[in-house]
């Protein structure tokens, strides 16, 4: 799989016909009151088919990603001139009112590489707000969909199948369930620990973020075998699973915390029952059986596609297969 630089790159030359010149982002409309109904409207990309970032939008990368149905994703982030982002306690990069996260998914179909939506968070004096925008079938523009949509795909995933499926573009409320803390939309990806060693030095040398006033240490990229398995595995389920699975987060009242951070074996599910049961454990008694994980809730929960078991509850309508490898590799090697 190319890297998403390498996608970027390959993407500048097939599109440069469709650039537009060049204007300012449009920092009046991140800011101000109201859902702009079209994407070109905030003036984030040079050229209307999104792949040009304009000055001030900065392309980054993540150690570990979230899994999309095998989506390719390209993340961009802006931050107002002048001002900084900052690391706090934890981690978690807090922005200024004006700064916006940009995230397109697409796939190779039919050989060439089409986006399908591209979200916005957008961060105004009031908090952030979520908004996804779809894109034409000329790749010419983005919109609104508030409501959220449904867009037929077929696509050759990472092992060479041939797949299709119903890719769902979340409604804006549908938003607010990954990206919750505390009752508030925020940010779940840039964080220190999470944002690769380039990406870092970009937000630097750009005056983008503030220096931060401690270390980091990165969570390992979960597909890389080099790393030890357990490093991979609590990277798996921090990127994937605590967005929700945290203190603070939606699924607190479950007592499953999913955390790079988290060192309690029972608040990870090792040996811990439900809080409710029901359909969702298929009859297992622990969120994680040692040894087993043909015998575990978690695993069941994972390779499920039933609605009301399957988790994440959203975002995938395929099994990761990869992940609930290295998941289940993980588990089987527990004492």
């Amino acid at each position: 799989m190319r890297t998403v630089l390498a996608a970027i790159a390959f993407c500048l030359v097939g599109f440069a016909v469709s650039a537009a010149p060049t204007r300012p982002v449009v920092d009046a409309v991140i800011t101000a009151a109201g859902m702009p109904k079209k994407l070109s409207e905030f003036g984030f990309f040079k050229d209307s088919a999104g792949w040009q970032p304009n000055e001030g939008v900065e392309l980054y990368q993540l150690n570990s990603a979230l899994f999309t149905d095998y989506a390719e994703k390209y993340r961009y982030i802006y931050v107002p001139a002048g001002q900084q982002a900052v690391a706090d306690g934890d981690g978690r990069l807090q922005f200024p009112v004006g700064s916006a996260l940009i995230k397109s998914f697409g796939y190779k179909i039919d050989g060439k590489d089409r986006l399908l939506e591209t979200r916005l968070l957008l961060h105004r004096a009031d908090g952030w707000i979520a908004l996804p925008y779809v894109w034409n079938a000329e790749q010419t523009e983005a919109t609104l969909k508030v409501a959220g949509t449904r867009l037929p795909v077929r696509f050759t995933d990472p092992s060479g199948n041939e797949r299709d499926i119903s890719y769902a573009v979340p409604n804006k409320n549908q938003c607010k369930e990954c990206h919750s803390l505390s009752n508030a939309v925020v940010p779940i990806g840039p964080k220190m620990r999470n944002l690769t060693h380039d990406t870092l030095d970009m937000l630097l040398s750009n005056a983008m973020l503030e220096q931060p006033s401690r270390d980091h240490p990165p969570i390992p990229d979960f597909g890389n075998t080099a790393m030890p398995l357990e490093s991979r595995a609590r990277a798996y389920l921090d990127i994937n699973c605590a967005h929700c699975h945290n203190r603070q987060g939606s699924a607190s009242n479950s007592g499953l915390f999913l955390t790079y951070e988290e060192e309690s074996p029972v608040h990870l599910g090792v040996g811990k029952r439900p809080v409710a049961a029901g359909r969702g454990s298929g009859g297992f008694q622990f969120a994680i059986a040692p040894g087993q994980p043909d015998q575990s809730i978690m695993m069941h929960r994972l390779k499920s596609l039933e609605p009301g078991v399957a988790m994440p509850e959203v975002g995938r309508s395929l099994v990761h297969e990869e992940g609930a490898a290295l998941l289940s590799e993980w588990i089987a090697a527990m004492d």
